[in-house]
């Protein structure tokens, strides 16, 4: 299993972008975003389901980003609005088989699959 993500780049305070995570040639029941700044921990971003409608925020980020999926194409997207230099970091996506608790949705050690990150560098 592979999971590919792509869209990041370098974009100035209270710009966009669209991250990607295509997975080869499956699905899973949970899918989110993660992302780890310079000097600190990974930190859980946003997650959503492969059914259902509910999607899931970390504070920093509600109302902010918006995470979505295509499952046709096997794959999810974080899309980053009002960008601001905090939000620069490694952003990973992660996937994982299952059930998951709500409360464990931010646990990074519950994502079984993780793609290699796309860095986003958010300029003040």
């Amino acid at each position: 299993v592979q999971l590919q993500a792509s869209g990041g780049g370098l974009v100035e305070a209270g710009g966009s972008l669209r991250l990607s995570c295509a997975a080869s040639g499956r699905t899973f029941s949970t899918m989110g975003w993660f992302r780890q700044a310079p000097g600190k921990e990974r930190e859980w971003v946003s997650s959503l389901r492969s059914t259902g409608t509910d999607t899931f925020y970390a504070d920093s980020v509600k109302g902010r980003f918006t995470i979505s999926r295509d499952n046709a194409k096997k794959t999810w997207y974080l899309q980053m609005n009002s960008l601001k230099p905090e939000d620069t970091a490694i952003y990973y996506c992660a996937a994982r088989d299952g059930r998951i608790i709500l409360s464990a949705l931010n646990r990074a050690d519950q994502y079984y699959y993780w793609g290699q990150g796309t860095q986003v560098t958010v300029s003040s």
